[in-house]
């Protein structure tokens, strides 16, 4: 039963996504970050429903009047050059062939990226994807939060399998991001039914992040509220909300969970944090003398032999677990800043986002979305130092949210969108604030 749902599900946005186009890339973006058929049992699990969903998008977009050049601003830029470096890297790395898998399931990611940017354009648009983003996790960490509350935090949380998030850890830090899109939708909706469903979705997701046992996300959530609280108005009350939720979900952790993180700081006694140290080690050794990188696999015993002062004593081989040292070991120092350039200059268009909206009351929504993203990279740029997320497709789709939000308020959409006032539109968040002040 569950695979015929999920199978209808695509099959149906496929067929709507030939006559719309936008459609097919919100069920691209639902497959990949959710990855639903994961949880099936039958014919969907191993299914290509994402190939499905890119195909009918395809078509739709040759069909269709309505798509546009995706490079609306200089984050979809400089990803494109990013997309040139890594390819030049897995070429000139020193296995292309056994790291094709990887390049191509980067560069299709990278590429239905495009098409979104391409195809997207309307605050319908915008709020659609936000929308698909948050709940393809919220959904999951809602169930994540369930089991660990009613285990009493004693058992692992883990992500979809076979997923980029399937381990603990990566999962741990998509949900963290997730919170503030859900926050971001909450601030949009009227109906107050569905603004305490996405407060207790947010509590949720929080409790699943703590029960995945992830150090790297409990820095990352750390850092996240420390930034939320510091943007906001009231920084009293905040203090004490965040503290009070924090106390509230610390509560249900076990012993041993404190223990675990509390290896934080006794780092030289820990394997793991000693395999990072490793790792890093080995990736800065690489980007030393691979200048266009080693392609997508950079932990190979022959190099950690080579760069990683800790490879004699341990012998042992791990992944960078840092999306800054994992694409510094994969396409080198030149990879590295052009991923780091990606997020300043995503980081800058949310600033710029916010200080251009201020103001306009149709544009009020632009707002809450720059400083919520803000919030989202601000949990994936910490917590990633510690988890291998580089590649990741919920990055990449705030930053198409800000490009997205950026244009709109540059041309001054709402002068000739029509205005949404019917309840469904209270709902999903598309109402204008302020109705009076719309045209």
């Amino acid at each position: 039963m569950r695979d015929l749902l999920i199978l209808g599900m695509v099959v149906l946005g496929c067929l709507a996504a030939l006559r719309r186009p936008w459609i097919g890339v919100m069920v691209w973006t639902w497959l990949s970050i959710m990855n639903p058929h994961r949880y099936a049992y039958g014919i969907a699990y191993d299914a290509p429903l994402a190939a499905m969903a890119a195909a009918a998008t395809l078509l739709g977009l040759l069909m269709t009047k309505e798509r546009a050049s995706p490079f609306k601003g200089s984050p979809a830029v400089i990803l494109c050059l990013f997309c040139v470096w890594m390819t030049i890297s897995w070429l000139a790395g020193l296995s292309p062939e056994a790291d094709y898998e990887q390049w191509s399931k980067v560069m299709k990611i990278n590429f239905m990226i495009f098409i979104a940017l391409s195809l997207l354009s309307t605050k319908q648009h915008t709020m659609a994807l936000a929308w698909v983003c948050a709940l393809s996790l919220g959904v999951l960490g809602a169930k994540g939060g369930v089991f660990t509350i009613s285990t009493g935090g004693s058992g692992r949380v883990w992500g979809p399998p076979g997923s980029f998030i399937a381990d603990n850890n990566e999962f741990a830090l998509a949900l963290i991001m997730s919170i503030p899109l859900l926050r971001f939708l909450q601030l949009q909706v009227k109906d107050a039914l569905v603004r305490h469903t996405l407060t207790l979705m947010m509590l949720l997701c929080a409790a699943a992040a703590l029960g995945t046992q992830s150090r790297g996300a409990l820095i990352a959530i750390s850092a996240m509220s420390v930034f939320l609280w510091w943007r906001g108005k009231s920084k009293a009350v905040m203090g004490v909300m965040i503290v009070c939720v924090a106390i509230g979900l610390l509560t249900f952790m076990p012993e041993t969970w404190f223990d675990r993180m509390n290896t934080i700081g006794e780092y030289q006694q820990d394997d793991s944090a000693m395999g990072r140290f490793s790792a890093w080690w080995n990736a800065w050794g690489i980007a030393l003398h691979y200048p266009l990188g080693v392609g997508f696999n950079a932990a190979r015993a022959e190099l950690f032999a080579l760069y990683s002062p800790y490879f004699q004593t341990t012998g042992s081989v791990h992944a960078a677990h840092s999306i800054y040292f994992q694409v510094l070991g994969n396409h080198g120092f030149i990879g590295l800043f052009i991923f780091l350039a990606l997020w300043i200059v995503t980081w800058r268009m949310a600033a710029r986002l916010r200080k251009s909206a201020k103001g306009v009351p149709e544009a009020a929504w632009c707002v809450d979305l720059a400083n919520l993203c803000q919030v989202s990279l601000v949990g994936y740029l910490c917590g990633g130092a510690f988890l291998s997320l580089s590649y990741f497709d919920l990055p990449y789709n705030v930053m198409v949210l800000l490009v997205l939000a950026h244009q709109w308020v540059k041309r001054e959409a709402w002068k000739t969108e029509p205005v949404y006032n019917g309840r469904m539109h209270n709902l999903l968040g598309l109402a204008p604030r302020l109705a009076k002040g719309a045209p």
